[in-house]
């Protein structure tokens, strides 16, 4: 997940935007049930998407960042946990607003809402849950930088060449957190990953998808040269007998549950998914750079991250007061409206409508984005 100052600081990398903005219309899309990217439900949003934005965080890693932790550190905060304070308090006092005109979403603002809860579930105020990634996100690139440097300094030492010491630091980080994500996997599926321990258990279970970004950018990507009908022949083979042989595919990265098929499978999709998306976004290259929409997205995937959910809140809000004043969209359900975020209301039962849902949650975030920095320019 990136912003547009994040962006500046860091080469710009058009195959990589494409792909930040397909991941975030799909996590948008997803939240509205929507399958219009999923192939036909071939690559079901929930067997990867989460882990994508890792794999993109991975990517775009340093190890000249390891010179300097502590900067890289405050670095990290300003950028991934100052905004999301901020809204997360914005989102506090929308939530007890709300409350006062009927809405039983959301729980009262205090410490452990705004500074504990985010990190333990995400979900505290609802109308921003879909940010609890960013702190997982956080967590993650720290626990990166300290294993980085303690186990990259302990096989230096134990080398003598550099390179070498480098190229089995990369396996020792992959397979390793290949391991501990499996082994939560497997406890999940247990019962054992509950309570309190969904927290490190969601950490735990990504980890390892921002340790692929990073090995796919040392040891992979000079190797994918393969021509798009081979490419594209392997993935959907291995894809289409995941779907013929597996119980189904999606499973929840934020609460570690939906493992049907024991604790290889999901890494293989996430795998499969990614390595689908990322050559479609090296096809798309030639032509999305040309879109400064499409840059646009790619490059402020945390505004859409953190807003969109509330954007559905308001379009339900405007169709709530059209079947209370004008008794248009009779069938609205003000129970639903009032208890459940996840209630999409579809004018006249139309799937085709979650488009307006979708333009919107992508839209309009970006769109006040870009108002408010050029009104600052000015």
């Amino acid at each position: 997940m990136t912003n547009a100052s994040e962006k500046k600081t860091a080469e710009f990398n058009m195959t990589f935007c494409i792909l930040s903005a397909v991941a975030i219309i799909m996590v948008v899309a997803g939240h509205l049930g929507y399958s219009i990217m999923t192939l036909g439900e071939l690559f079901p949003y929930y067997s990867f998407h989460v882990p994508l934005f890792l794999f993109i965080s991975g990517y775009f890693y340093k190890e000249t960042e390891e010179e300097h932790p502590f900067a890289y550190v405050k670095k990290k905060a300003r950028r991934l946990l100052l905004p999301y304070f901020i809204w997360n308090l914005f989102y506090g006092v929308a939530a007890w607003l709300l409350r006062r005109y009927g809405f039983y979403m959301g729980e009262g603002i205090s410490l452990e809402t705004l500074f504990l809860a985010p990190f333990m579930h995400g979900y505290q105020f609802i109308y921003n849950y879909a940010a609890w990634f960013v702190p997982v996100l956080f967590v993650i690139e720290m626990m990166n930088l300290l294993m980085r440097i303690a186990v990259g300094r302990s096989l230096r030492r134990l080398l003598p060449v550099k390179e070498g010491a480098d190229r089995l630091a990369e396996w020792v980080f992959l397979f390793g957190s290949l391991f501990v994500g499996m082994v939560v996997i497997y406890l999940a599926i247990g019962g054992h990953v509950w309570g309190d321990y969904k927290a490190p258990g969601r950490i735990l279970l990504l980890y390892p998808c921002f340790q692929v970004g990073q090995f796919y950018k040392k040891r992979l990507e000079k190797h994918d040269t393969l021509g798009n009908l081979p490419y594209f022949a392997i993935v959907l083979s291995v894809q289409a007998a995941l779907q013929v042989c597996c119980n189904g595919l999606a499973f929840s990265s934020v609460w570690c549950t939906g493992f049907a098929n024991g604790p290889v499978i999901p890494y293989v999709t996430i795998v499969s998914g990614i390595a689908f998306w990322l050559r479609i976004a090296r096809i798309m290259k030639p032509v999305a750079e040309k879109s400064k929409a499409v840059r646009w997205i790619g490059q402020n995937t945390y505004t859409v991250m953190m807003h969109h959910v509330m954007i559905f809140m308001l379009i339900k809000m405007i169709i709530a007061a059209l079947a209370a004043f004008t008794g248009m969209c009779a069938d609205f359900d003000f129970g639903q409206f009032y208890a459940n975020i996840d209630y999409v209301y579809l004018v006249n039962g139309a799937e085709h409508f979650k488009m307006v849902y979708l333009a919107a949650g992508v839209g309009a975030p970006l769109g006040a984005r870009y108002l408010l920095l050029n009104r600052k320019r000015k």
